[in-house]
Parts: C-alpha cells; sequence; structure tokens
C-alpha cells in the first residue's frame, strides 16, 4: 500500500490519460492514482476502466455525475482519499503542464524536509514557463502578485495547482466550507492552509502548456479569481 495518492481531475482528456498514468506509475516512488472524472463525453473513463486491469489496486476512479468545476472535484477526490490511508495526497493535471517526475521532489519535501503543503511552483525562480502566450503569462505572474498583496501570503504561485498536502492538512480544512472552484479554489486552499499556521514551501518546476486537448479555461474562472481573494481576506478579518 502507498502512502501518496495522486488526484487527477478529467473532462474530455482521451488524449492524454493513458500516458500520463503510465509515466506517473513509471516513477521510482510507489504512487496510487485516483483519476476524478466528471462524466467525459469522450470516454476518459473508459480508458481508465480498462487500464486498471494492468494497474490493480493502484488506479482508482471515482466518476461525477456533471462537470461541476475543478475545486468540486478535487473536494471529491480528498474526501475519498482521507477515507483510505493515504498520508500525501497530490494534486496534478492530467495534460502533462505538471512533469510527473516532479512527484517525487514534491513528496520529499513534505516527507522528509518538514513542509506540510508543498507547491510546484512557476514563480519562486524567475518564471519558468513553456509555451504560453505572453498575455497569459502576465494575467497568471500578475495574479500571484495581487493574491500575496491582498492576502499576505508569502506563496509566490498562488494559483499552482501542482501540489502535495499532509495528510493533517486536509483533515484540518473543513472541505464542505471551500467556496471556489477555479483558479480561486487553488488559492483558498493555500489561504486556509495559511491561516492554520501550516508551513508551505515551493519547489521550482518547469510547467508546460498542454499539447493535447483543449484548456478549460475561462473568463468567469478569472472573474472568481480576482474578487474571490477579496472576499477571502475580508472573511478571515471578520473570523477574528
Amino acid at each position: 500500500m502507498s502512502d501518496a495518492l495522486v488526484i487527477i481531475p478529467t473532462y474530455n482528456e482521451i488524449e492524454n490519460i493513458e500516458a500520463i498514468l503510465r509515466v506517473v506509475f513509471s516513477q521510482e516512488k510507489d504512487f496510487h492514482v485516483l483519476v476524478v472524472d466528471d462524466n467525459s463525453p469522450d470516454k476518459t473513463a473508459v480508458m481508465v476502466k480498462n487500464l486498471q486491469t494492468e494497474f490493480a489496486n493502484k488506479l482508482h476512479l471515482l466518476q461525477r455525475k456533471n462537470k461541476n468545476g475543478l475545486g468540486a472535484a478535487y473536494i471529491a477526490g480528498f474526501e475519498w482519499a482521507l477515507q483510505k490511508s493515504y498520508q500525501y495526497i497530490f494534486e496534478m493535471d492530467a495534460d502533462f503542464s505538471h512533469n510527473p517526475k516532479d512527484l517525487t521532489r514534491l513528496y520529499k519535501a513534505c516527507a522528509e524536509d518538514g513542509a506540510d503543503v508543498s507547491v510546484g511552483s512557476r514563480y519562486v525562480k524567475g518564471i519558468t514557463v513553456v509555451n504560453w502566450p505572453m498575455s497569459r503569462i502576465l494575467l497568471s505572474y500578475g495574479a500571484s502578485r495581487y493574491v500575496r498583496l491582498i492576502t499576505g501570503m508569502e506563496v509566490k504561485d498562488s494559483t499552482a495547482g501542482f501540489i502535495c498536502y499532509k495528510r493533517e492538512v486536509l483533515e484540518a480544512i473543513d472541505l464542505n466550507k471551500v467556496k471556489f472552484v477555479g483558479y480561486a479554489f487553488q488559492i483558498e486552499m493555500k489561504f486556509k492552509a495559511y491561516k492554520k499556521g501550516f508551513n508551505i514551501v515551493e519547489i521550482p518546476v518547469i510547467f508546460k502548456d498542454r499539447v493535447k486537448g483543449k484548456s478549460k479555461m475561462s473568463g468567469s474562472i478569472i472573474y472568481e479569481a480576482i474578487f474571490g481573494v477579496i472576499s477571502l481576506k475580508l472573511k478571515s478579518l471578520f473570523a477574528k
């Protein structure tokens, strides 16, 4: 039984899912994977089911009936993981924008080096993003600077979605009260961990834009992030 579970949310990732799973399972460290699929029309879940025979007891599938957002998919995955004995729980995209070879580095930061949350960061050592248009780099980098200004959190890549959480962090956060679903979900989770005094460490990674499949980025996700940060800060002040 592995102590580490990688949660991969999917919606129409049939072009990527088999390849990403094979690379995760090829790592020297033994990782289990939970795919959380939001009823993908392209039958991503069917592909995962077919692979479960090959990766018995290591590859798990949680199917949801509707596409309710990234945050809701991760919350469902977190709740599933906490019902098991996993001690280190990861977020990772299916599209190879996150390099599975970095999973071990994130794991060691928490398992060996004292971090409670380790973040695969695009901005902790300059800007390490490949194949993004300048407009998107500026939006993402600017959003992280904005979050630091509003929240006081020192995390340089607050919207990052490549993360390892120690079990205790997810147990300490009331997952039922996590509000946001897009970029702001990633900010909210880090902010809640920060407010509870957990040690958040950033590990530099190279982020590559997807080659196959379509991005899920939308204007509403960006809007949520911009105004959601102010809401988070205000609520934290009143909570005192």
